[in-house]
Parts: C-alpha cells; sequence; structure tokens
C-alpha cells in the first residue's frame, strides 16, 4: 500500500510507501553471556558494574532489531524540489534504493560525504534521507568532539567510561540500519595521543564493521547496516585512507530561483507543522521570498519563525517584510550565484 501523494495533513509531505521491517541481529548473546560471566568468576562486578549493567540490558533486550526499507521505489519528487542542489546526491540513494527494491535484499548504501559551505542544508538533507528510508538518524557532531572514542567508546577500565555512538545506536536504539551523521567530520581534533576518526577506517568498510568493537562493551557488533553520512566544509582535513571508503558530492548554495522555490516550500512546512499555522495565508507574500532568497536555508527557518511571530503580534495573516529579523541587515548566502 502505497502513502497518498495527496495528503495535505502529512508533516513532511513525503510521497513515500510504508517501510519493510525485517528483523536483524546485531550481537550474538553467547558473547554477551561469556563476558558477563568473566566479570563474575574474576570478582570484579561491583567495581566495573556499568559494564555489568550494560550486558545485562543486551541480554534483557535481546539482539534483533528492525532493518527497514521502503517496499518499493518511493516517489522522490517532493524531495528533488525542496533539496534541489542535492540532486546528486539523490541520485545516488535512489540507484541504492533501485537495487533492494522487491528483493529480500537489505537496503546498503555506500557511505556519502557532503561537501558544502555552513547553512546549504546537508544535516537537514541527512533528516530527510532518513524519514525517507524508514529508520533513525543519530548525530555526531565532531566539531565539538573531546574524546577520540566518541565512536567507538572508551576502555571500562577508565573512570566515567561509556560506550561510543555506535554502540548506542544500534544495541540502545530500535534499527539495525540507522543513519548516522558525522557531522563537520573535517573539524576533528586531532591530537597525539588519539586519532578521533580511527574508528571510522573499519566502520567505513562493510566486512570490517560486521565484525565492529566498541571498547567499553568489547563485544563484537554488526554496524555492516549503517547508512553513514559526513558532511565537511572541505576535504583537505579528512586523511585520504577515509576519503577513499566514500562517494563525495560537492554541496554548492541554490541558485536565486531555487533558494525562493525552498523559502517558499519552507514556508509551507511551517504552517503545517503548528496549529497557529492556519492563522496565515496558505501563500507567502512575494516581499518576504524577496528578501529570503539571499539566506541560506539554515537561516530561512529561523526568519520565518521570527516573521511568524511579528505577523501574529500584528493580528495579520501575512509575514511582510517588516516582520523578519531587522537587527542586522540580510547576509548574502555563502556561494550565492548573483
Amino acid at each position: 500500500m502505497q502513502a497518498s501523494n495527496h495528503d495535505s495533513g502529512a508533516a513532511s509531505r513525503l510521497p513515500i510507501r510504508f517501510p519493510i521491517a525485517n528483523m536483524r541481529a546485531v550481537f550474538k548473546p553467547q558473547d554477551v553471556e561469556r563476558k558477563l560471566q568473566r566479570l563474575r568468576d574474576s570478582g570484579s562486578l561491583k567495581e566495573r558494574e556499568t559494564l555489568a549493567n550494560t550486558y545485562e540490558r543486551m541480554l534483557e533486550t535481546g539482539p534483533e532489531r528492525f532493518s527497514v526499507k521502503p517496499s518499493g521505489l518511493p516517489v522522490m519528487d517532493e524531495l528533488y524540489e525542496s533539496l534541489p542542489n542535492f540532486k546528486l546526491a539523490l541520485d545516488e540513494v535512489k540507484r541504492h534504493l533501485a537495487l533492494s527494491q522487491d528483493c529480500s535484499d537489505s537496503l546498503q548504501m555506500t557511505p556519502m560525504l557532503l561537501l558544502g559551505p555552513p547553512g546549504v542544508g546537508k544535516t537537514h538533507f541527512a533528516r530527510q534521507m532518513a524519514e525517507l528510508l524508514g529508520t533513525g538518524m543519530n548525530l555526531v557532531p565532531m566539531s565539538s568532539m573531546t574524546a577520540g572514542w566518541l565512536l567507538s567508546g572508551s576502555s571500562s577500565q577508565w573512570k566515567g567510561s561509556r560506550p561510543g555512538k555506535v554502540f548506542e545506536a544500534l544495541v540502545e536504539g530500535q534499527f539495525a540500519n540507522p543513519v548516522i551523521v558525522v557531522d563537520e567530520i573535517d573539524k576533528a581534533a586531532t591530537e597525539a595521543q588519539y586519532d578521533p576518526l580511527g574508528a571510522l577506517y573499519s566502520l567505513l568498510e562493510h566486512d570490517s564493521a560486521q565484525h565492529f568493537v566498541d571498547e567499553f562493551a568489547e563485544v563484537p557488533i554488526d554496524a555492516s547496516g549503517v547508512i553513514w553520512v559526513t558532511t565537511a566544509n572541505h576535504e583537505r582535513a579528512i586523511p585520504e585512507p577515509i576519503l577513499n571508503r566514500m562517494n563525495v558530492f560537492q554541496i554548492d548554495a541554490p541558485d536565486a530561483d531555487a533558494a525562493r522555490r525552498i523559502a517558499s516550500r519552507m514556508y509551507q512546512q511551517i504552517r503545517r507543522e503548528h496549529a497557529w499555522g492556519a492563522f496565515f495565508d496558505d501563500e507567502p507574500s512575494d516581499e518576504a521570498l524577496d528578501a529570503l532568497q539571499e539566506l541560506a536555508p539554515r537561516e530561512m527557518r529561523r526568519a520565518w519563525m521570527t516573521g511568524f511571530g511579528n505577523a501574529r503580534l500584528r493580528a495579520s495573516d501575512q509575514v511582510k517584510l517588516c516582520d523578519l529579523p531587522q537587527q542586522a541587515p540580510l547576509r548574502r548566502r555563502a556561494g550565492f550565484l548573483s
């Protein structure tokens, strides 16, 4: 059964098919039982209580997680319209979906690197992709990363140790094939005592990812179903072996016409997402679109929200130029085509 393409109440407006959900084991219970028994035999349960609790939770929840994909090739016209500067990346997603449709194979995708200036919608693209595929999304912001073990976990021997983001997504999450976004991979801190990107050397390779070992739990988990999306402003700070494991897509700022369409669609989306949207006109004003087409997509949403609020204070059903942020001149988007 296919979702209607004209359901005006749908929050995302993505005309997708209902997903197929199979079950997939992300770890072997016997591995966990063996590790837990060793803790008991060594008499170190108290000293390593957090680790023991982790093993017990794993056994309680079991190894099976949902492995989902659309039931057929979804209609992606809306995504192409709302993300015009991501055409090549969307084409890549469509190719992988075509390969997995109408068969029992799980969805597999080559890791993606989205290169482009800040604010062009790279993280938004990943969220839309996760919604399209029917799986969850986990964000790993490398720019704020303070330890090299964020992806792979830290040794349970250390004080304050904990599992990494990959373990959390797979073992503590619902899906065997979540979208994991490594955001701003080019800004990962580099220090001599650790390589913050070290875990990616195995995680981005399908075969080695099947036996990924988190340094905290020290139990092999199957991370081969993870759909990897990485983002960066520049590729020069990314090690060549990691670049070679990904398909790289250059994402430029949309041109004026495309930016105007994005601003208009964002207006419609915000209206649909909120009950107060019914107070406003169905279509945005031309003067507001003229101003917002100068902004990056990230800034458009903030400007619209300010505009809606100011228009409501005026008891107006239309967002006008005077309602948009006026504290500083609207900034031209990086890479905007004049």
